[in-house]
This record gives C-alpha cells, sequence and structure tokens, in this order.
C-alpha cells in the first residue's frame, strides 16, 4: 500500500523510547505531525538526519508540529541510541508486527526488513500534505521538510 499527498494517514500505534504507547490519533485537531521513517538505529546516514533534527528541533518539534521518527527497531534499542546522542524527539518503535506501519505507508523494504527513507507531514485533520520516498543509502534534504512545514 501507498499513501500519497491528499489521503488520510493511516493511524497507528507504537511504544517509543521510554516504552510509552503514541498514537497518531492522539495529536489529530491539535498539532500536524512529520512522520519520518529511516531504516535503523546507529547507522551513519540515519545518524546524521536525526542529529539535524535534534540540532534545529524547534522547527519540527513547537507549538503546531511534532515530529515522530520511525523505524524497526526494539524501543530499548532506541533508548540507548536516544540517550548516547542525545535525541529528546520520540523515537518510535515498528518492531512488532515487524514493519506494519512502515507497509502501511508504503515504505517497507521487504527484501531487506527494514523502512526505505520515508517522510509524511500530516496535517491537523489526519491527510497528508507532504510526502517523500527515498532509498536506504539516500540522505534527505531537511530544507524540504521545513518548506513543507511553512506551507501549512
Amino acid at each position: 500500500m501507498t499513501v500519497d499527498v491528499g489521503d488520510p494517514a493511516p493511524d497507528f500505534q507504537l511504544r517509543d523510547q521510554n516504552n510509552q504507547e503514541v498514537t497518531l490519533a492522539s495529536f489529530r485537531t491539535r498539532k500536524a505531525v512529520l512522520l519520518v521513517f529511516y531504516p535503523l538505529a546507529f547507522t551513519g546516514t540515519c545518524q546524521g538526519e536525526l542529529t539535524a533534527v535534534q540540532s534545529d528541533l524547534d522547527a519540527y518539534q513547537n507549538d503546531k508540529v511534532q515530529i515522530l521518527t520511525v523505524s524497526v527497531d526494539s524501543p530499548y534499542a532506541h533508548k540507548v541510541w536516544a540517550t548516547r546522542e542525545g535525541y529528546t524527539f520520540p523515537m518510535l518503535s515498528d518492531f512488532w508486527p515487524h514493519g506494519a506501519v512502515a507497509s502501511a505507508y508504503g515504505v517497507l523494504n521487504e527484501a531487506r526488513g527494514y523502512a526505505n527513507r520515508g517522510t509524511f507531514l500530516i496535517d491537523p485533520e489526519g491527510v497528508i500534505a507532504f510526502s517523500e520516498r527515498h532509498p536506504p543509502s539516500h540522505s534527505r534534504d531537511l530544507s524540504v521538510w521545513q518548506a513543507a512545514i511553512a506551507a501549512l
């Protein structure tokens, strides 16, 4: 399944690095959500992207928008990585059922068992306002995300 701009965003319930449940629906009517799928924790390109997010966190997490990052790693791996790198944003685990949320958004790389790089901006009404998909080896341009957020 693939979702595109204008489609309703598939809802989900995942655990963050603190083992707390997070749902997309909990942000409905309150905030837009920047949903960022990445392949795996502790990898160079993923670390570079998430470190850039943390360095400019107010652009992605504020009164109008909430960033949620997602990979197939466990909440426990996310906890270790977040602590080590100083990440303070939610890091959600799509561990079980393995990759179900990535699959719902059309970014699961089934051959490798992890998500490709996918970014979705979901407006407060739950509709996808921006989307991009890239292979795991492709580093994303975060200024594109900032422009999408500004256009909301």
